[in-house]
């Protein structure tokens, strides 16, 4: 009997976004089944003057390209994970890396909030259901999650979460209140 349901491997494709240092690569690390695929390139002194390290002074790599990871949900449902390069002279990786992206998490760093302003109005300039994920750093201030929303001027309908990017359950809450929101967002311009 036949039951509607396709029999075909579904794969889901998330984009994760944000400025420079704030654990974009981190966060695929965390939650991906599969050992992440990096192009990580030391800083090198062709960066200075152009890439702003403020705030994050120790950090020593920065991703190129992308990050990938992978996360089998069951048998046939598949989501891949790319991570966007963080830094402006990169980002014109991410026409290409958002082709087909059922969303987007936008990780900000409240030391650098102004970071994660260029990945918020990609998403909302193409009409990319997206959440926003406040990684609390160790020793950064908190913030309500109403002030960050207040701070980036975010739509009331966008997910806006405290979370910390090491943690496999912190980006695995990431990650499903990213798919519920795109679900909801797709069925409701659907």
């Amino acid at each position: 009997m036949d039951s509607g349901l396709s029999d075909d491997p579904v794969a889901l494709k998330i984009l994760v976004a944000g400025g420079f240092g704030v654990g974009k690569t981190t966060l695929v690390g965390a939650i991906s089944e599969i050992k992440p695929l990096r192009t990580e390139e030391v800083l090198s002194e062709r960066g200075i003057g152009v890439d702003d390290i403020d705030g994050v002074e120790a950090k020593t790599t920065t991703t190129v390209a992308m990050d990938f990871g992978r996360i089998t949900i069951r048998d046939g449902l598949v989501v891949y994970l790319f991570g966007t390069p963080g830094q402006e002279r990169f980002w014109f990786m991410w026409d290409e890396l958002s082709y087909g992206a059922l969303g987007a998490v936008v990780i900000a760093d409240t030391r650098r909030l102004t970071d994660c302003f260029p990945s918020v109005d990609y998403f909302e300039q193409r009409g990319t259901p997206f959440v926003v994920a406040v990684n609390c750093f160790d020793g950064a201030a908190r913030h309500s999650v109403d002030d960050v929303r207040i701070a980036l001027d975010l739509d009331p309908d966008v997910p806006v979460l405290l979370c910390d990017v090491r943690r496999r359950s912190s980006a695995k809450e990431v990650m499903v209140t990213l798919v519920e929101h795109s679900l909801r967002t797709l069925t409701a311009t659907g």
